[in-house]
């Protein structure tokens, strides 16, 4: 059977089980959640370090055009993933941007987050705040120009991953002067940021800082989200005001932490602003796997997280559709169905936050035993050792509850 006659019938076969798989949302349900989707994303071409492509690259106005269909209302970008790196800063850069806009209008897409590339290019070898001062002024440009593209594609954040920002050998770098210099860089960007907004009319975007703990130098100066929190609370930026965290849950998770707690932490700082969503393993390597695909239990009490703490930013899809899947599985399966696991976690997230049982057992936990002497350590823990019972029990419960078993899920034919 020659390619021809085979990718109809293999697509049928791949749109036909989609469907019986079922579980799907409607376009318009999902446009209902601030779930943005990046251009990188749904572009990648499936290179890494040991793989080659498997796929074509996708042009953004197609991209935006794809998200609009399955019902993802949001759109994000790195600057080079939609203007050459040549191109930046140019005349060119308005003509790309003007197509841009014009394929968001269009397809009732906003752009939710730009970021910029610091990482890829060979001029950020030695990181963008290293020491040659003609490589740290072009970064303060880009991360200026990155600015100026979020003010013309009506964008909400800006996002800036320093994953260049460290070193491959001890004794090379200053390690406080270069945290310095990366200051300024952020420094310069509010600066225009707010120079704009004041132009233009419209609000100053939300900086917000990534972190991630290994990759791509061998030694990271900010590789979590508590570092970059320090970081902010430094003294060194111009407006901490204007800059918080954009937490990825696999770069928490990557280090051996717990992504839930670094959430928190950002939370009680007020400092979670946006959030990319993802899923992989611990100290692994940034496999950047759909949502929910390895770790549905954590997601759930993520989710549980931001739901009772009303977090209201976005959830950004920074995740790579697997090298397995081919273009077209990409908008007809890949990114509906990250989606659709994200929103019934959410759902489910919102059934455990009502359940009764879970609010029996926690009322009892945090009401306590009682009339206990508060000095007499043996007494509190004689007190309370039935209801230390109660967290194992609210454990099941979730598991309940993300399986369907409080819904009477058994089997039925257990065998003799």
């Amino acid at each position: 059977m020659s390619q021809t006659e085979s990718q109809p019938r293999q697509r049928a076969l791949v749109a036909r089980l989609m469907a019986a798989c079922g579980g799907s949302y409607s376009p318009e349900v999902r446009r209902k959640f601030r779930i943005s989707g990046p251009q990188w994303a749904a572009a990648y071409p499936g290179q890494a370090l040991f793989h080659a492509p498997t796929r074509e690259p996708v042009p953004p106005a197609r991209v935006i055009e794809c998200f609009a269909a399955i019902g993802i209302g949001l759109w994000t970008t790195h600057d080079t993933d939609i203007i050459a790196t040549e191109d930046l800063m140019t005349p060119k850069q308005d003509e790309i941007l003007d197509v841009i806009d014009r394929a968001l209008r269009q397809n009732g897409v906003k752009c939710s987050m730009v970021t910029g590339e610091t990482f890829h290019h060979p001029v950020w070898s030695a990181s963008p705040a290293g020491e040659q001062p003609e490589v740290r002024a072009y970064a303060r440009r880009r991360l200026e120009n990155v600015v100026a593209i979020g003010h013309r594609l009506g964008a909400e954040f800006a996002v800036y991953w320093p994953g260049t920002l460290g070193y491959q050998f001890q004794g090379v770098v200053d390690e406080p002067r270069m945290l310095r210099r990366y200051a300024e860089a952020i420094n310069a960007a509010c600066d225009k940021d707010l120079a704009l907004a004041q132009t233009e009319g419209r609000p100053p975007l939300r900086h917000c800082l990534e972190a991630k703990p290994f990759e791509p130098q061998a030694e990271l100066l900010l590789p979590t989200t508590d570092a970059m929190l320090a970081f902010i609370d430094s003294g060194l930026l111009s407006h901490p005001e204007m800059v918080g965290v954009n937490p990825e849950y696999l770069h928490e998770l990557m280090w051996g932490g717990a992504p839930r707690a670094a959430l928190a932490r950002a939370l009680l700082a007020g400092k979670l602003w946006h959030f990319d969503v993802n899923d992989g393993y611990r100290l692994k390597h940034d496999v950047d796997l759909g949502v929910a695909l390895v770790n549905p239990l954590d997601w759930l009490n993520v989710l549980i997280l931001l739901r009772s703490h009303g977090y209201d930013g976005p959830f950004n899809l920074d995740y790579k559709p697997p090298r397995t899947t081919s273009n077209y599985g990409v908008f007809e399966v890949s990114f509906p169905s990250a989606v659709d696991r994200f929103i019934t976690l959410w759902e489910i997230a919102g059934e455990a936050l009502a359940d009764p049982v879970i609010a029996e057992a926690t009322r009892a936990l945090e009401a306590g035993a009682g009339e206990v002497d508060a000095s007499d350590a043996g007494a509190i823990f004689e007190a309370n050792r039935e209801l230390w019972t109660l967290h194992e029990l609210i454990a099941h419960r979730l598991v309940q509850i993300l399986l369907g078993l409080h819904r009477g899920r058994v089997l039925l034919d257990l065998g003799s």
